[in-house]
This record gives structure tokens, C-alpha cells and sequence, in this order.
């Protein structure tokens, strides 16, 4: 059963801009891992962290680094959340979060579908 969805999108343009005069925006929004890669990627990225955000209703007890970007075993985008964001998951009883992020001719995108099992 779908307990969520949520999309955005990202001008990579002016996302580049923002951590140019901003660097520590890096550090702010991003894990460690995540911080060295190109301004398209790093856009994408943000753009899962927002999806993520909406999928869930809110901001109510989102720290950035609670959302790391990474790779499943085949390769595609996933999350890896800690903190009291992965505490909240489980409590609403998401058992997925599924994760699909784009980048072309100057935006980044992404979607999220929060999923849980059938009767919780």
C-alpha cells in the first residue's frame, strides 16, 4: 500500500550558484560521502532529500544527514536513513522507500513512493 509520494525538482544552475557563494551548504545538506561529487549529482540528491521530505508530510524530525544517498546492491538509488527520521519511518510502518532521481538539460529531479505492507 502507497503511504506517501513526493517529487521535486532542482534548477542545477542555480543550485551550483548557491553552493559556490554558500559553500558551507555542503556540509549543511550533505553527508560526507555524498559532498564530492559534481553540482548535478549533488542537485539530485537534494532534490530525494525534498521528495523524501514531502513524501513524508513535513519537516517534524528531518535532519539532512538522517537521508544519505546510496547505492543498493544493483546499483540504484536508495536511502539510507538513521536518526530520528529512520525511528519515524518505522513507527508510521513504511517497510520501503523507493527512490527515482534524474538530471538533464539543467534539473534534477526526483520522486520518492513511501510503501508499507497491506493491514498496518
Amino acid at each position: 500500500m502507497i503511504a506517501g509520494i513526493g517529487i521535486d525538482v532542482v534548477d542545477i544552475g542555480r543550485f551550483e550558484r548557491s553552493i559556490t557563494r554558500t559553500p558551507a551548504l555542503l556540509e549543511r545538506l550533505f553527508a560526507e560521502s555524498e559532498r564530492d561529487r559534481p553540482a548535478r549529482s549533488l542537485a539530485a540528491r537534494f532534490a530525494a532529500k525534498e521528495a523524501l521530505i514531502k513524501a513524508l508530510g513535513g519537516h517534524a524530525v528531518i535532519r539532512w544527514h538522517d537521508m544519505q544517498i546510496v547505492q543498493d546492491a544493483e546499483g540504484n538509488p536508495d536511502f539510507a536513513l538513521s536518526g530520528a527520521l529512520a525511528r519515524h519511518v518505522a513507527e508510521l510502518g513504511i517497510d520501503r522507500v523507493h527512490l527515482s532521481m534524474s538530471h538533464d538539460a539543467g534539473i534534477a529531479s526526483a520522486f520518492v513512493v513511501l510503501e508499507k505492507a497491506n493491514g498496518r
